[in-house]
């Protein structure tokens, strides 16, 4: 059984930092590449940062809007993936998924989200 375990959101005045994190289980994380992507109200679930497997390199991406303010990053030994997110602006506030994009089993799996909340 997979299961991806999202923690550390929380609420924080804007300017400051959070870091999320997300325990895996169930997969092969170090061969799976994996995501963080964000839903606010009313819009769009959305990519905000991937990190491709050890195949890949560990190669990371990031959505323009968080480009410079956000940087993804894995641990493939505890099987955990983080978001350190500094600088963070009202805009930013939206529930946040991981995502697990296991290629070698054709499927991909999501978190229960976890809620980012920045007041100005």
């Amino acid at each position: 059984q997979v299961q991806l375990v999202e923690s550390g959101g929380g609420w924080v005045q804007a300017g400051g930092s959070l870091r999320l994190s997300c325990a895996a289980s169930g997969i092969i994380f170090s061969f799976t590449d994996m995501g963080w992507y964000r839903q606010a109200p009313g819009k769009q679930r959305e990519l905000v940062a991937r990190i491709t497997s050890i195949t890949g390199g560990g190669t990371t991406n990031y959505a323009d809007s968080v480009k410079g303010r956000f940087t993804i990053s894995r641990d493939n030994a505890k099987k955990t993936v983080y978001l350190q997110m500094n600088s963070l602006k009202p805009e930013d506030t939206a529930v946040y998924y991981c995502n697990a994009d296991a290629r070698y089993l054709g499927r991909a799996y999501w978190g229960q989200g976890t809620q980012v909340t920045v007041s100005s």
